[in-house]
């Protein structure tokens, strides 16, 4: 490839991760031994709140009494386009059963795990789009029992925002309890919480953390870094529009990647001079994170071709990616790694965060190149079942005595043969490995 690199990052989501992971770990070990008590002390250290950790109803309708209606209204559009997207994907899952061979029935069913515990961030932002990404989708794919943790203000309790938009997209509990306290809550089944079976949403590096730690015990939707986001733009893109979206991902921390992969150089060089007045322009926290995040981790590369530039994404695998470019369509069909496409001008990345119906927890750090992003999909078990008339087990307990066999399992081969002796007395099989 003939890359030309105008600007190259000097970190990238694997830089200065930290010492997280025995802190994260001490306290997951301490709150598993002392249950509620510990999860209490760190609630009181890190969240500096004392308040109720389970929201009432009577909270619950106080919170929603101060979301303006306005707000209201567009917190159940974005409910409503991600409920029917939910339920577009949960169609492509079907109960099946299949005669494999005459007298053998063999089959799947798509069951949803019972207890989903959803994670939503709300300490540097109030991410109120993440309570209705999270909730909306468990409830759709059918979870019995629905619980959102999220770190309270000090002094104050939960945004009212959020706690209006997780009880309208069904949540069952509210939880006043953020960090690694707020995970433990849910997988451990503390505060009267059933014991997650899947827990689900971004959040910092000790979320993060708490997450992958317990991984095994509990599912999770995925391990989860910084977010990151890149675009690709010909010739015809808006420069103005380009750079703005840029920023827009930047804003999310200092160390949020957003790269630019172009085939021209003329439209590279006019987003970088144009970034920086856009950066300065933002709001001091927003401005902070942003001017970070494109001086040590942003990068614009000049590709050869429209080619050079695919093949450039699927490597990066960005977990959001924009196409500015012409024959949309092209690039539809050409690009693999992504956790979230936004074909052309007309959609934003900000559009997928927010409210627009897909999912906006999503893979990052280059997880796109071998799975997806949060959907109902991720709530649900496809386990497989099978039955069998005695004719129809005949052909296969003679072969599944041969090659237990001949792997050495005698027990295998044992519980084919009684099969075949109890329903096939007068007949004669030979079951050795060599058969």
């Amino acid at each position: 490839m003939s890359r030309i690199y105008l600007k190259k990052a000097s970190l990238n989501s694997r830089s200065n991760a930290g010492e997280t992971a025995n802190t994260v770990a001490a306290i997951l070990a301490d709150i598993e031994a002392r249950g509620e008590e510990a999860a209490l002390e760190y609630a009181a250290k890190f969240d500096k709140y004392a308040g109720n950790v389970q929201l009432t109803q009577d909270e619950i309708d106080a919170a929603a009494a101060l979301v303006p209606k306005k707000l209201q209204d567009d917190i159940l559009f974005a409910h409503d386009n991600v409920r029917r997207f939910a339920e577009i994907q949960k169609s492509t899952v079907a109960d099946v059963q299949y005669e494999i061979n005459p007298g053998l029935l063999a089959g799947q069913k798509a069951i949803p795990v019972s207890a989903a515990g959803c994670y939503v961030p709300a300490g540097r932002y109030r991410h109120i789009a993440s309570a209705i990404m999270t909730v909306t989708t468990a409830k759709v794919a059918g979870c019995e029992h629905i619980m959102v943790c999220s770190a309270p203000q000090p002094g104050v309790g939960l945004h009212p925002a959020i706690v209006f938009a997780a009880h309208v997209c069904g949540a069952d509990k509210i939880m006043a309890i953020g960090g690694v306290q707020g995970i433990a809550s849910m997988a451990f089944g503390l505060f009267g919480l059933p014991k997650a079976n899947i827990i689900v949403g971004p959040g910092n590096q000790f979320v993060a953390e708490a997450k992958r730690t317990l991984y095994g015990r509990v599912g999770i939707d995925m391990i989860a870094g910084p977010t990151d986001s890149l675009i690709l733009a010909d010739k015809d893109a808006d420069p103005h529009i380009v750079a703005t979206d840029l920023v827009s991902q930047a804003e999310h921390g200092y160390n949020s990647p957003v790269w630019l992969v172009t085939d021209h150089r003329p439209l590279a060089e006019d987003v970088l001079a144009r970034v920086p007045d856009l950066i300065a322009d933002l709001p001091d926290l927003n401005r902070e994170n942003a001017e970070a995040a494109w001086r040590d981790y942003a990068e614009v590369i000049v590709c050869s071709d429209r080619k050079e530039m695919a093949a450039t994404s699927d490597e990066y695998a960005p977990e959001h990616l924009t196409v500015q470019a012409d024959d949309l369509d092209w690039w539809l069909d050409r690009l693999h790694c992504y956790g979230s496409l936004f074909l052309g001008e007309e959609t934003t990345v900000s559009y997928g965060d927010k409210a627009a119906g897909t999912n906006h927890v999503l893979p990052t750090s280059g997880a796109a190149s071998y799975t997806g992003g949060l959907s109902v999909h991720k709530y649900m078990k496809i386990v497989t079942w099978q039955r069998a008339t005695r004719e129809g087990s005949k052909q296969v307990a003679e072969a599944t005595a041969r090659i237990s066999r001949l792997e050495g399992m005698e027990g295998h081969a044992r519980a084919a043969d009684v099969r075949l002796a109890k329903y096939f007395p007068d007949e004669t099989f030979d079951l050795t490995a060599n058969g």
